[in-house]
């Protein structure tokens, strides 16, 4: 007997699973937020499919927004709790932003990170 569950560095959600809503791209094109921005700031996510484990503070996870099945890496995240639903197989949890890319870090992000050509936000690859 055994359980199942995944091992991830990466928290990718949507805005409905709780990507903050501050964290808006066309504004950080224009004007570039830094993790000082939201210091002290709590965010939630829920409901995400499949019990999920994630680095622990010191080590960091990279926060990526999912769109239309495409992916934007923001930059890194420390995990802060998790729980998980046995019954609807679901990861909720809370954390915090520690980096922000850079919009060009952003563009570079992906390639460097992941290089799934059909989830690359930016298709710079």
């Amino acid at each position: 007997m055994g359980s199942l569950f995944e091992m991830n560095d990466t928290l990718q959600i949507t805005t409905e699973q709780g990507f903050p809503k501050e964290l808006v791209l066309e504004e950080h094109i224009k004007n570039s937020f830094k993790a000082e921005d939201f210091e002290g700031k709590i965010f939630e996510f829920k409901n995400k499919p499949k019990i999920r484990m994630y680095q622990i503070p010191p080590v960091r996870n990279f926060l990526v927004q999912s769109v239309d099945g495409k992916w934007i890496y923001w930059g890194f995240i420390h995990i802060l709790e998790t729980h998980h639903n046995n019954r609807e197989q679901t990861t909720s949890g809370k954390f915090k932003i520690i980096y922000i890319y850079t919009p060009e870090e952003m563009k570079l992000a992906h390639r460097l990170i992941d290089r799934n050509k059909e989830t690359d936000c930016f298709g710079v690859m």
